[in-house]
């Protein structure tokens, strides 16, 4: 839809300070068809995409659907899941064809300030033949901090993609509209991509995204409160369990606590060999709904979600403490 088009490179020029024609963005049937058009239109057999671990599940599935190499650059809790650019440059080689960053991040809530994007802008230079994947479909959920769009930066704007929807920024989960920007030879060969194998994103949605987009951000700015308080809650349970370690969560909703220290402990016979099962314990005897953080390329962690109502959050943050208390 043209005035869809036209109302996002407004939003990106207003909002991201990035200039962008209707035709260089390519509406799709949410954020992670605008992931895989980018993937599958710049990725042969072979071509190797750094992911940067903690990492969302399906861009390893993605890469690997395009018959691409993925190649993992490890952070911990104590870097703040963030892989410094020196550790990210090692990692290139005359193979590398892709970089997918994700700030905000899920699984960790992590977000890259301007500064250490500007030193990652400096890797990208320095090998010309990077693109970056810039995934900011969390922008509006941000507690602590500045948004900063890596195509925004210097010299930047050729070199990236950037993805973004709906579903996270305006509660419209479901609905399936992201959408992606990029240098006009790769929006058309993203839309033509696209319109092989599903067409266009549905119309409907589309006419309700563009009332979202004109219209006052009051009620994203009250969601956006209620999920800052119940991440207060979450920050103010986790770091009260010992021998729980946690990151700062700047934004998204999730919590990605790393419980190394419960790993190899028992409740009576049952050992907890992996996170994985930590996780299933955890949700048999305490009825608590966790993902392993091996999904997200990190075994040592698990990962919370507080996109849910704060006495459903406090309940199962009680569960969640007692559980780890039990174990010996």
């Amino acid at each position: 839809m043209a005035d869809l088009s036209q109302a996002l490179a407004k939003k990106l020029k207003d909002e991201n300070g990035l200039d962008y024609a209707a035709s260089e963005i390519v509406i799709a049937n949410g954020a992670k068809q605008a992931i895989a058009n980018a993937v599958l239109a710049l990725i042969e057999p072979g071509d190797e995409v750094i992911l940067l671990s903690p990492y969302w599940v399906s861009y390893e599935i993605t890469v690997r659907l395009a018959s691409g190499i993925p190649v993992v650059v490890k952070a911990g809790v104590e870097e703040n899941f963030k892989a410094p650019p020196a550790r990210i440059a090692a990692a290139l080689t005359e193979r590398t064809k892709l970089l997918i960053l994700n700030s905000p991040n899920n699984p960790t809530g992590a977000v890259w300030t301007k500064a250490e994007l500007e030193t990652l802008a400096q890797v990208v230079v320095s090998h010309p033949r990077l693109m970056v994947l810039s995934d900011e479909i969390y922008e509006y959920i941000l507690f602590d901090g500045k948004m900063t769009s890596f195509a925004s930066l210097p010299g930047m704007r050729e070199r990236a993609i950037t993805v973004n929807g709906f579903s996270k920024s305006f509660a419209m989960t479901g609905w399936r509209l992201g959408y992606s920007a990029g240098p006009a030879p790769l929006a058309v060969a993203m839309a033509r991509l696209q319109s092989g194998i599903t067409a266009g994103a549905n119309s409907f949605v589309q006419h309700a995204a563009l009332t979202a987009l004109s219209s006052p951000r009051d009620d994203v700015e009250t969601m956006r409160r209620r999920y800052q308080a119940r991440r207060d809650i979450v920050v103010s349970a986790l770091t009260a369990i010992p021998g729980l370690r946690l990151a700062p969560i700047p934004a998204t909703f999730y919590a990605f606590p790393n419980v190394g220290a419960f790993i190899g402990r028992k409740a009576g016979n049952h050992v907890m060999d992996s996170v994985e099962t930590l996780c299933d314990w955890l949700l048999e005897e305490m009825g608590v709904a966790i993902v392993p953080g091996s999904a997200f390329g990190d075994p040592s962690c698990i990962r919370l979600s507080f996109a849910t109502g704060e006495a459903e959050l406090e309940k199962a943050l009680a569960r969640f403490a007692g559980g780890l208390q039990r174990l010996v």
